[in-house]
């Protein structure tokens, strides 16, 4: 059965994407719930594939280290059988963070991560160049996530 997203559902969907590990009771309270029906609607948002999944983003890494780079792909053909290789070809890297299939005017849009942009560089003309069907990359380098806060350096 299918579910509508209520002002509170979103709320809490946009909460746990900023922190999936804040507790039940913080949630509770910024959204104006107990924290029982918090926790059954968040158990509810899952059930309906409104959240998939959690992911933990590992530290290390301010500003001055490494790239992620956004990637727009076209590809010869757009039929099942290319697609189908092009994406068997991208899960075979593990820089390839995100890939996801577009309506417009290119196929896919890639975020990749690299220690530098000579990595990425070396990853374009080895990697994505070649892979099976490509005709055309078009590459941004991210200057920094401005959804993310900031570090501030001791």
């Amino acid at each position: 059965m299918a579910i509508s997203l209520d002002t509170a559902d979103r709320a809490i969907l946009r909460l746990l994407k900023i922190n999936a590990r804040r507790p039940n009771a913080e949630i509770a309270a910024s959204v104006g719930l107990s924290p029982s029906a918090c926790h059954r609607r968040i158990k509810l948002l899952e059930a309906n594939g409104f959240i998939r999944g959690y992911t933990m983003v590992a530290g290390g890494r301010d500003d001055s280290q490494g790239v992620n780079v956004l990637v727009q792909v076209t590809l010869d053909r757009q039929t099942g059988d290319f697609l189908a290789r092009f994406e068997h070809a991208v899960r075979q890297h593990p820089e390839i963070k995100e890939c996801f299939l577009m309506t417009g005017a290119v196929d896919y849009w890639l975020r990749v991560e690299t220690d530098s942009v000579a990595a990425y560089e070396q990853m374009h003309g080895e990697v994505l160049s070649r892979m099976p069907g490509v005709t055309r990359i078009n590459s941004s380098i991210a200057m920094r996530d401005a959804l993310r806060p900031r570090r501030v350096k001791p």
